[in-house]
């Protein structure tokens, strides 16, 4: 029985899956409207820093939202009547929900959002890649302890390579490469204000834009996707070539000696170019393979690519919902030991005494490294709320010893767990 099937039935016996959404941004937003028209499957309460917005995107699919969580407890919540609170961790434990999505992308409230759900045997889908990257695997460790699923997104891109990977292995190739395509313009100095208008024009939080345009995104997608599966960043910040046709990314992404441009396979990387794509680089093994590659018009090798060329973010959510609900299955999940750092970088000089802002802001950008290069930088889901103790001047990393950690920080206390369990407390 397919997915769909099995979403029919629970919508005729009156059991479907019951979602909470922590975070109705754009994406959020989306995934209420894409919800809204699949069986089996409904949103039964959301939160929001502003309740407002969420009472909005219920309200233009023809739902009739409530505001407050009171109606939700110990029931099957009101069809077409989801309930909409600013309590984020409400949503997390209510005993309505099976399946908690996590869209804000702000590390401190995806820790706290997924620990909360983890502990009241809640599954759990983090869109919030920003949190993965920073204490993706004590969650996962977490999750498992439970007996429930924490997994990152279909849609998203680390979650859309992790597919292209899962099938390549699976068909026994071997992966070399993988990565995305940037379809924003590079600029590390993009900061909230300076994307001011570009943000409303397109219906974005500003702080969000910047994180795409400053690189931050990019480098915590692709964190994520080495920490999934082993690979690294060939250099810091990975290479980030400039090519638009991804039948010539093969080519591109071979080592020197064969005419591209690592220095060894086993990488994670990204493209200006081929966006909104995703791609894995491949070598096959036997000749006779080799032969059906380039019979396929997949080229004569030895590097072929597979390419996708679309992401479609929260739309395809509710597959990572339904996988993680019905089958126990993951989408994407860290390792126990994560292979990349993403690292917080100054966007401008530093001064004593100052107080960083979130992701996003005007103060850092991340930047990609291996773990093992990492080591005295400061984790970028560290920053914010973090206080500068030495100067620190611009484009440089921002050392885990030149700042004091926000203590009260929940995101901080999960990391500092990680650390101890994984040997290495800081």
């Amino acid at each position: 029985m397919g997915l769909r099937e099995r979403l029919e039935v629970l919508e005729r016996e009156n059991t479907p899956i019951r979602v909470g959404l922590v975070g109705v941004g754009q994406m959020g937003r989306g995934l209420v409207a894409q919800i809204a028209g699949i069986p089996g499957m409904e949103v039964v309460a959301a939160a929001d820093i502003s309740p407002e917005r969420a009472l909005e995107a219920f309200r233009e699919v023809g739902l009739d939202p409530v505001e407050g969580l009171e109606g939700l407890e110990g029931a099957n919540g009101s069809p077409g009547r989801p309930a909409v609170t600013d309590r984020a961790t409400g949503v997390a434990s209510s005993e309505s929900v099976d399946v908690v999505v996590e869209a804000t992308g702000v590390p401190e409230i995806g820790a706290r959002v997924a620990f909360e759900a983890i502990q009241a045997g809640k599954h759990v889908v983090m869109l919030n890649v920003e949190a993965d990257v920073t204490i993706g695997p004590i969650l996962g460790r977490m999750a498992r302890s439970a007996g429930v699923v924490y997994t990152g997104s279909a849609g998203d891109e680390p979650g859309a390579v992790m597919e292209l990977y899962d099938f390549a292995r699976s068909l026994g190739f071997e992966v070399v490469a993988a990565g995305k395509g940037k379809n924003n313009p590079l600029d590390h100095s993009a900061t909230p204000e300076s994307l001011a208008e570009e943000a409303a024009s397109k219906k974005m939080n500003p702080k969000m834009l910047a994180s795409f345009v400053d690189g931050t995104k990019t480098m915590v997608e692709m964190a994520a996707v080495a920490n999934a599966t082993g690979m690294v960043p060939d250099k810091p910040g990975m290479h980030g070539p400039r090519e638009t046709v991804p039948a010539r990314l093969g080519e591109l992404f071979s080592l020197e000696k064969e005419g591209g441009i690592l220095s060894g396979y086993n990488v994670v990387d990204y493209v200006r170019g081929v966006a909104p794509g995703v791609f894995v680089i491949v070598r096959a093994g036997a000749e006779p393979v080799r032969e059906t590659m380039e019979y396929l018009g997949q080229g004569a090798g030895p590097n072929h690519v597979f390419y996708r060329p679309y992401h479609l973010t929260s739309l395809e959510t509710p597959i990572s919902v339904a996988r993680a609900a019905l089958y126990g299955e993951a989408t994407i999940v860290p390792r126990e030991r994560p292979a990349a750092e993403v690292v917080a970088v100054a966007k401008r000089d530093l001064e004593v005494g100052e107080k960083l802002g979130g992701i996003g802001s005007a103060d850092y950008y991340g930047y990609t490294y291996k773990v093992q290069e990492a080591g005295e930088m400061l984790p970028m889901g560290l920053a914010g709320g973090a206080r500068v103790r030495r100067p620190v001047r611009r484009g440089e990393a921002i050392a885990r010893a030149g700042v004091e950690l926000a203590e009260s920080s929940f995101v901080v206390s999960l990391r500092r767990l990680q650390e101890a369990s994984l040997g290495e407390g800081r």
